[in-house]
């Protein structure tokens, strides 16, 4: 085997020094304060069975889409999976996507075009960027949720006629809190701009169904298009992004990551199908993380950390603990206690922001929490 390169051996021997060399975790079936499955959809055996069961009843016995939705793997399930998100989120269409970085390189390197203007939050998801980077259009981020910001940088971008799209994200994946949507709707509707929202920690999490921020605020007619993941609260796989028919028809079209790969298979779709299902009747799940997240807060206040974290009333809460060392070395006592507590590190956050990142969930107990924090608490004073 030919030796491998110096120059990437150098780039993985600087990360090792800056002990922020990532390797793949083992399961080891901890207390889970880890992953994205806000509502346990992803381990549900009702929808499990219910989906297998929906393949059956519909004689679908294909384990793969066979090709890219343009050329074969267009399958019946799409049409009705794609109306039902439509219709959920009180949209005109929807379009399904492999992922959420699918779904977010998809639009950014093909809606805005030369010459546009793209505004984004500086703590944007690497898929917005990513998808950023290719495109022809001019970019600038703005500071976090800062909208004065945001203004003064439109007012220099109008200086001539040019299409101007905003993104945010509705829930932040590395900090759980949320932008003031009702005045970024205002605006971006007093500038004449395109409002973009990546919903995906909010599905499940915010409104009276789980139907993301967006749509409890009633601002769904004011955005131009939302970007809907499933791989957080719905459980599953895939994303799609809903909007206009016109919308739909363009990334049908022009969106490279949704053209050139093969689709889905039926039992992916058909397992989004049922979780939205899901999402009407689950009530208990939605009132119990609800209520976890005020719990959480309520202690974090209680032991004198509230100090520490990021103001959030999502499920996600993030303990900021400066430098790599440090909070993998914390993280890594929470879980020799028991605790799948991950450290986030820079680069992926930015140096001196490090941080704990507690995701709550419909069936953490509140003596679960209590004994997290107790031990955070200790931990670190």
């Amino acid at each position: 085997m030919k030796q491998f390169p110096k120059a990437l051996a150098q780039k993985l021997n600087q990360r090792k020094a800056n002990n922020a060399l990532r390797e793949l975790p083992v399961s080891k079936n901890l207390i889970d304060f880890a992953s994205n499955d806000y509502l346990g959809f992803a381990s549900s055996d009702e929808i499990f069975n219910q989906t297998h069961e929906y393949l059956l009843n519909n004689n679908i016995r294909v384990n793969g889409a066979t090709g890219s939705r343009l050329i074969s793997g267009n399958h019946n399930l799409y049409a009705i999976a794609e109306n039902t998100i439509a219709k959920f989120h009180d949209a005109p269409a929807a379009l399904i996507f492999n992922s959420g970085y699918d779904s977010n390189v998809g639009f950014f390197s093909s809606v805005p075009q030369r010459n546009d203007v793209i505004l984004y939050d500086e703590l944007c998801h690497a898929s917005i960027r990513d998808g950023i980077t290719m495109s022809n259009a001019k970019s600038y981020k703005f500071q976090h949720n800062d909208l004065d910001d945001l203004e003064s940088i439109i007012k220099r971008c109008h200086t001539e006629p040019v299409e101007v799209y905003v993104v945010t994200e509705s829930v932040f994946s590395m900090d759980g809190d949320c932008p003031n949507l009702e005045e970024l709707v205002a605006l971006c509707e007093k500038y004449n701009c395109h409002l973009v929202v990546d919903e995906a920690h909010a599905i499940g999490v915010f409104g009276e169904n789980g139907e993301g921020v967006v749509q409890s605020l009633g601002l769904q007619d004011n955005v131009f298009a939302r970007i809907i993941t499933f791989g957080k609260g719905l459980g599953c796989h895939g994303a799609a992004i809903i909007g206009s028919e016109e919308l739909k028809s363009y990334l049908i079209n022009f969106a490279r990551s949704f053209i050139y790969t093969t689709g889905l298979s039926p039992h992916s779709v058909a397992t989004i199908l049922i979780a939205y299902q899901h999402l009407k009747t689950e009530k208990v799940a939605m009132q119990n993380l609800k209520q976890n997240i005020q719990f959480f807060n309520q202690e974090k206040t209680q032991r004198g950390l509230k100090s520490l974290f990021v103001y959030s009333k999502s499920a996600i809460q993030c303990a900021i603990i400066p430098g790599n060392e440090k909070v993998k070395s914390i993280a890594s006592k929470l879980q020799e206690k028991g605790f799948d507590v991950k450290a986030i590190l820079s680069p992926t956050v930015p140096e001196g922001q490090e941080r704990l990142r507690f995701c709550l969930h419909s069936y953490n107990s509140e003596a679960e929490i209590s004994e997290v924090l107790c031990l955070l608490c200790n931990f670190t004073f």
